[in-house]
């Protein structure tokens, strides 16, 4: 099978998962499509291909000149994060909106090596909405631009959104208002999570719900080193010191250095003995290696 065949079955094999309510998906997963090291997303069908290579083969350059789409190529490299760049069809110059489960999320492809969503957390998200309730508080932490939040507060929980930049959180309030929902009904914290944890312990502020998606390695303004293998737990404790009775916490890694017992043992280290854990799948389109892993903590 040559690689156009490669990338029409797997692009075929998503196409269930794209309607009127969602249409951003991983369209095919290295490995799990026979396409090491080679994936593609779609963004409200503008299409962004990433590879670890350095350069694309012919082979595959032709197929996405011919395909009829807008499609950009970024190169996978943890060392040297850069925007995508226009590979074929018409550039994309301004932000857009995807939608995701009916809820409209604002994408960039000039806004740095991610777009503004991570489309693996697609069912924890849709999971977090279906979960709260109106008047539920929850508190998403390392937020990014704030995607969870927005799934909270379309389920009527009042979010707080806490991230270190500014720009996320200012893109946070922009997600929230292209779903009709006034930012200034909810709360945005900018700063270091541990910091904001402690200090929420320290004035007894609860929530219903803390949602914890760290980077895998972080070192704060003082230096301190923070490593998901060793120091996951230092989140959970603070997070369940901040959680109220029959409250939850979702914790999630795309941490490769640890199995999925190794993740349970490191985040559950210090939670209360009463705590239930269940273990959340990848979203189906992810056949591939399964990097994320997500456990649902009920207090």
């Amino acid at each position: 099978m040559n690689v156009t065949q490669l990338f029409e079955q797997a692009i075929a094999k998503r196409q269930h998962l794209l309607d009127a309510n969602t249409d951003a998906v991983r369209l095919f997963d290295g490995s799990g499509d026979g396409l090491a090291d080679t994936f593609l997303e779609c963004f409200a069908s503008r299409w962004v291909l990433s590879t670890r290579d350095k350069h694309i083969s012919n082979d595959v350059r032709a197929f996405f000149l011919n395909c009829g789409k807008t499609v950009y190529w970024k190169q996978l490299d943890q060392h040297q994060k850069t925007d995508p760049s226009h590979l074929a069809g018409p550039e994309q110059n301004q932000q857009f909106i995807a939608r995701e489960s009916g809820i409209n999320y604002e994408i960039s492809f000039q806004s740095g090596y991610s777009q503004g969503i991570f489309l693996d957390q697609r069912d924890n998200r849709k999971r977090v909405r279906d979960r709260v309730s109106s008047g539920d508080r929850v508190l998403n932490t390392f937020a990014y631009t704030g995607a969870f939040s927005v799934s909270a507060a379309m389920g009527g929980a009042t979010t707080s959104t806490l991230d270190l930049s500014q720009p996320y959180l200012d893109w946070a309030k922009q997600n929230l208002t292209h779903n009709e929902i006034d930012p200034t009904e909810h709360y945005f914290c900018k700063g270091d999570t541990f910091h904001w944890l402690s200090r929420f312990v320290k004035q007894g502020r609860k929530f219903d719900g803390i949602i914890l998606d760290p980077p895998t390695f972080s070192r704060d303004d003082k230096g301190k080193v923070f490593r998901v293998e060793k120091d996951y737990h230092r989140l959970t404790d603070l997070a369940a010191q901040c959680v109220n009775p029959g409250g939850w916490i979702l914790a999630s890694t795309n941490c490769r250095k640890m199995s999925d017992l190794d993740f349970l043992a490191e985040a559950a280290r210090r939670l209360p003995r009463h705590h239930k854990a269940t273990a959340l799948p990848m979203p189906e389109e992810y056949t591939g290696e399964r990097y994320l892993k997500t456990l649902w903590f009920d207090l």
